[in-house]
């Protein structure tokens, strides 16, 4: 993986080997190259720092439930872990920030930002905002709050000039301002600020649901021992509520 040692990582700041904390850790793993010593920008490790601090864990979502319905067979944490991971790898769980950078490209350039707002409000288009809005926030998500402080900080930091980064940036006040998006409290949320993050960060796209499940890791593993220190705990069991007709006719096999 090439270095970058470009604007993310330009600040001549050294830190001890064995002082490192883990995403500094991380970070050198990641783009640390022999013939060229990493030389970390704090607001990049801060970032991402903040970025795994909130994915850590965030109620019984369908990655987390997945977690403990098969951690309370008493499945190893590995098996239990790694059922999280298919959970989490779907488009509308933890590759939804994967999906904003992909709409953002659709998009293309800052001047489409309106037709996109238009197109985004009109349900015959077949075309939606990937990262805005939220199942339980019905206000703006109290996370994205706090990273979108984060992702601001870090374009101003690295001065970063990418056209798909402008493009979020308008999008993101276009939606802001609009009463259609207002009304329906569509807020941006924390899948929307940290694809933005990541794309700052030069983390290749492919990997923004290994970034997440990096940080959800750490609740999935709380979760798992949380079930087997509790003398309670029992073998997951979902219930179903039959929803379909009360009596169908139908005609016997020996008429038709």
């Amino acid at each position: 993986m090439p270095t970058l040692a470009a604007a993310a990582y330009r600040w001549p700041i050294r830190y001890p080997r064995n002082n490192l904390d883990y995403v500094s850790r991380f970070l050198h793993m990641m783009f640390e190259v022999p013939s060229e010593p990493l030389e970390l920008n704090p607001v990049v490790a801060k970032a991402l720092d903040l970025l795994f601090i909130l994915h850590a864990d965030h109620e019984q979502n369908a990655s987390t439930s997945t977690v403990r319905l098969v951690g309370s067979t008493g499945a190893n944490p590995y098996a239990s872990v790694a059922a999280g991971i298919t959970a989490l790898w779907g488009p509308a769980h933890g590759g939804a920030n994967e999906a904003v950078l992909k709409m953002l490209e659709e998009i293309g350039t800052p001047d489409k930002v309106d037709t996109a707002i238009a197109k985004a409000k009109d349900k015959n288009s077949g075309f939606r905002l990937m990262g805005f809005g939220h199942r339980v926030y019905k206000n703006f998500d109290p996370r994205a709050k706090i990273i979108r402080e984060m992702t601001h900080k870090v374009l101003g930091e690295l001065g970063v000039n990418d056209p798909l980064l402008e493009v979020a940036m308008k999008l993101e006040e276009a939606a802001l301002k609009d009463e259609y998006f207002i009304q329906r409290k569509l807020y941006p949320n924390v899948d929307f600020y940290s694809g933005i993050i990541y794309k700052a960060l030069k983390i290749p796209t492919e990997m923004f649901t290994v970034m997440f499940a990096i940080g959800r890791t750490a609740g999935w593993v709380s979760h798992w021992l949380e079930q087997q220190v509790d003398p309670e705990a029992k073998i997951g069991r979902p219930r179903q509520i039959y929803t379909g007709s009360d009596v169908r006719d139908y005609k016997p096999f020996a008429q038709r």
